[in-house]
């Protein structure tokens, strides 16, 4: 890899010794970005070019005019029309953002200009360094700088880009400034409606010195996300004796004969999935933003500024997840009847009387977040000192799950022969015998006994303490405070400017986790007793071979289960009711971890300029320290780790390392229509706060779990970027890009295998556990390719493509990674009427280990639309639909064969009334 950058750097330097010499026109020196900006089109083309021709760096800027003008629900989904950036939409709104081809993590999201404290809401998330971008309202949001070039002045941590989201500013704005709009949002789906309120209030006094700005709104969206899903894969082998943890054999019950015991001894290494589920998933996402905005500038040598942003938001969610769960290691694995391998896949199977499975989880969860930033600046006659201070909190996650599980055993088949068209079917064969289990709850109990065995069978085993269940909180919390002091100096000749300054930061970040087992001793209870009804006739709509099985199964009220297990319902007269406990098991006791980070960092950045060349480099010293704490078993007993505060003790190791990073920005004017652009840095992007824990998960039933490593390093990478821009016409560009980032100690996960305590069978058993390891070196290449025109008669187009080729050592590939990607969005603006439709496609992309399966996601297509219509210079409405297409969400485990999850979740339809005075 070196070499390659030896030869990428002495080629560019060769090339800008040539332009350098080119007739040139000089141009005005600016700091200025490209922008897209989503309203007032034509207007701003020519601004957005010309900024593009005077910037210094490599930025792409997001603009809207007006509060409440973004056509998208957050941020992230703004973004979607920057050339190289990508965003998941795993739940149907966009959360993470990759930036050309590299994992959402190794990115960095800043508040203007500072750190953004940030939560999850999902309780299978773990807290990381991505931002969550369904946070922000885009009404709160004056623009958002996409950095795919670092400078020394900026914070490090990102080896893909820096995202760079400005609030409103009081100054900026009229001297009085009022802004409202009302929307009502329609998911097709869900078939549910909700208000949306945003409002700006801004006022500066005459003289333009003093200037407050308010403003806030408030969102709903009732989403529902239908879903086909499984949860692991298992050999071909684990039917015939092959699990050490349970070495029963179909052929050997008799259940799998003929060519079904042939298939099967011929084909021990073929996978399959452990399940088959339809999933229905429902979410009530309500978010309230507030901001606040001061500015004070008594003079021109001085200026003072305060922002607030405070954020709170609720994602309480119910999953429903009903399955055949062929895989389950102890009810399943010997009642094999026939099987269909091809190509070393389990593509069709069929069971007698093995486990069925109704999951529910009531979950409450929330996000909170207030950040505060105060800014002031002196201007002195040819330099300038300003200083900054700010905290920012936020805490989030499960506040309380209550988890029930209903058992069935019946016979069915599943098939996936038509995958990857057809996700999956799942068809009960014997609804003579047992009805459809699908849709009759009566045949779902409420008794636990995972490994009892079927006891309606004779000799089956007897009960013990069964599971049921569990009651988990799982809170999180992070926060920053940060101090930096900045200087600079102007200078005439080819300096132009020097700067340097100083930032300190300290970072916190924990992870709690409490609960308990809901233990049944047989109580007759079944779903049929909370309600039961059959989903919405639009369900599982959008997926091929769904059968009337699949698309008429039962769900139940997941409030009234919540309640019954919140009560202790379940219970006999002699049990008392368990109480949620942080070391009741030693699964929740090592999801308590805390991180403290240190951060100290020194930079120093010059700007030149000289003919037909302009720029900036610099060097940027950082010292990380990290302490990462957890609690650690000092009682292991034959059973596993006690169960009391005595049996564990908390346990920090600390990690102290220190980075030198240069960078370089040249911008060399060929000639009047051409620009040449070289950038190149070492970065460093720090691991996600969970991963470098010490956490830790077990699943008992399919004997697979993960956790974390403290002794992590951090990645680093040496990146280079090249590119050049023709500007051929009047609002015209066509421009490419070349990037190259070569990574090391790249972080990934690997599977191995450990002993840890099953609670379900009460003993020592062997699980597959994925941690993450520094895994090597990785390199990420590419060319990116934009073109932006104006046509006439109000018609232009804007379209880009990359292609990003990303992989480690050994050809492992790189996670979010999609080698290609395209945007287009053409559009039209006449008069008071205009419209534009955006069109995305993303190719497939992987998301990383889980339970030693490599996980990907198929490529992903979008479709967005928005018209509007000016009545007046203060009132115009406008109409927008997402995901138009209602895009199929398709992850799978190492081929597409093996689905993992596929989802919808419906279109959204939103019309807004903007006015402002």
């Amino acid at each position: 890899m070196k070499s390659i950058h030896k030869a990428v750097l002495t080629a560019s330097a060769s090339l800008l010794a040539v332009l350098v010499a080119a007739p040139a026109m000089a141009q005005e020196t600016s700091t200025s970005v490209e922008e897209v900006v989503v309203t007032g089109i034509r207007a701003s083309l020519q601004q957005s070019i010309q900024s593009k021709r005077n910037a210094d760096a490599i930025v792409d800027v997001v603009t809207a005019e007006d509060v409440g003008k973004f056509p998208s629900s957050n941020v992230a989904e703004a973004l979607t029309i920057v050339p190289g950036v990508t965003v998941d939409r795993q739940f149907g709104q966009g959360e993470k953002v990759s930036i050309l081809g590299t994992d959402p993590a190794l990115n960095r999201t800043l508040l203007n200009g500072q750190t953004v404290a940030s939560a999850d809401w999902f309780i299978l998330d773990q807290p990381g360094r991505t931002f969550n971008y369904a946070l922000l309202a885009p009404q709160i949001v004056g623009k958002v700088e996409v950095y795919k070039s670092p400078e020394a002045r900026i914070d490090e941590g990102s080896i893909g880009g820096t995202v760079i989201v400005n609030t409103r500013k009081p100054l900026d704005l009229k001297a009085l400034t009022l802004q409202g709009s009302l929307s009502y949002l329609y998911n097709d789906r869900s078939k549910k409606s909700d208000p949306q309120v945003a409002f700006l209030g801004s006022w500066k006094n005459e003289a333009g010195t003093f200037g407050i700005a308010v403003s806030a709104q408030h969102a709903k969206d009732q989403l529902r996300r239908d879903g086909i899903e499984s949860y692991g894969t298992i050999p071909a082998s684990y039917y015939n004796g092959g699990n050490p943890e349970n070495p029963v054999s179909s052929i050997t019950n008799g259940n799998c004969t003929g060519t079904c015991a042939a298939t099967l001894a011929a084909n021990p290494n073929a996978r399959g999935v452990n399940s088959l589920s339809v999933s229905y998933f429902e979410q009530e996402r309500v978010r309230d933003s507030y901001t606040a905005a001061v500015q004070w500038r008594p003079t021109d040598a001085l200026e003072l500024n305060f922002d607030w942003l405070k954020i709170k938001a609720t994602y309480d969610n119910t999953n429903q997840s009903l399955f055949a769960f062929q895989g389950n290691t102890w009810n399943s694995l010997g009642a094999l009847t026939d099987i269909t391998i091809t190509d070393n896949v389990i593509r069709k199977a069929s069971f007698k009387r093995a486990l069925s499975v109704l999951d529910v989880q009531y979950r409450e969860a929330e996000l909170n977040s207030d950040t505060y930033h105060f800014n002031g600046k002196w201007t002195g006659d040819g330099f300038d000192v300003s200083g900054d201070l700010g905290y920012s909190k936020a805490d989030g996650g499960t506040k309380r799950q209550l988890y029930g599980e209903f058992l069935n055993w019946a016979d069915y088949t599943v098939d996936f022969t038509g995958t990857p068209g057809s996700p999956g079917v799942l068809t009960y064969t014997n609804p003579t015998a047992d009805g459809n289990p699908l849709a009759d709850a009566s045949k779902f109990s409420f008794d636990g006994g995972w490994g009892a065995g079927d006891p309606s069978v004779p000799g089956a085993p007897g009960y013990n303490s069964g599971w049921g269940g569990n009651i988990v909180a799982k809170p999180t919390t992070d926060k920053e405070t940060y101090g930096q002091l900045d200087f600079g100096k102007d200078f005439e000749g080819v300096i132009k400017r020097v700067q340097f300054g100083y930032k300190y930061r300290k970072h916190e970040t924990t992870q709690a986790m409490s609960g308990v087992t809901v233990a049944v001793y047989g109580n007759p209870a079944s779903a049929a007793q909370f309600s039961p009804s059959i989903v919405p006739s639009n369900y599982l709509k959008g997926f091929d071979g769904v059968t009337d099985q699949m698309g008429s199964r039962f769900k139940i009220d997941g409030k009234a289960l919540a309640d019954y297990i919140d009560r202790g319902g379940y219970l006999r007269p002699w049990q008392a009711k368990p109480v949620p406990t942080v070391f009741g098991n030693a699964e929740f006791t090592a999801q308590n971890w805390g991180i403290e980070e240190t951060i100290n960092a020194l930079y120093g950045q010059a700007n030149f300029e000289a003919d037909n060349v302009r720029g900036n480099f610099g060097l940027r010293y950082v010292k990380t320290e990290s302490d990462s704490g957890g609690y650690a078993c000092v009682n292991q007993t034959a059973t596993g780790c006690g169960t009391t505060a005595a049996d564990w003790a908390w346990k920090v190791k600390s990690k102290k390392y220190e980075d030198f990073l240069p960078s370089l920005n040249v911008i060399v004017d060929v000639q009047q229509d051409l620009v040449f652009r070289f950038a190149a840095a070492q970065v460093i992007s720090r691991p996600n706060y969970a991963d470098m824990s010490n956490y830790f998960w077990l699943s008992d039933q399919i004997l697979t779990g993960g956790g974390g490593n403290p002794d992590l390093n951090p990645y680093k990478s040496s990146n280079v970027n090249a590119s050049l821009e023709w500007y051929f016409a009047p609002e015209a560009i066509l421009s490419a890009e070349v990037f190259h980032k070569d990574i090391s100690n790249y972080i990934l996960q690997q599977t191995v295998a450990e002993q840890h305590f099953n609670q379900a069978r009460n003993a020592i058993t062997t699980y597959q556990i994925s941690r993450p390891t520094n895994a090597g070196s990785a390199t990420v290449k590419g060319l990116a390719v934009a073109y932006q025109q104006t046509f006439g008669m109000g018609f232009g187009l804007l379209a880009n493509y990359t292609y990003a080729d990303g992989e480690a050592d050994g050809g492992s590939p790189l996670p979010y990674n999609s080698k290609h990607q395209i945007n287009v969005s053409p559009f039209y603006e006449h008069g008071p009427f205009s419209a534009r439709v955006t069109y995305n496609w993303r190719s497939k992309y992987f998301t990383g280990l889980d339970r030693g399966d490599q996980m990907f996601v198929r490529a992903f297509k979008g479709l967005d639309a928005t018209a509007g219509y000016a009545f007046s210079e203060n009132v115009n409405l406008s109409v927008s639909a997402q995901n138009l297409l209602d895009s199929e969400y398709y992850a799978y485990a190492n081929t597409t064969m093996l689905p993992r999850g596929v989802y919808r979740t419906g279109r959204k339809l939103q019309a807004t009334l903007n006015v402002a005075f």
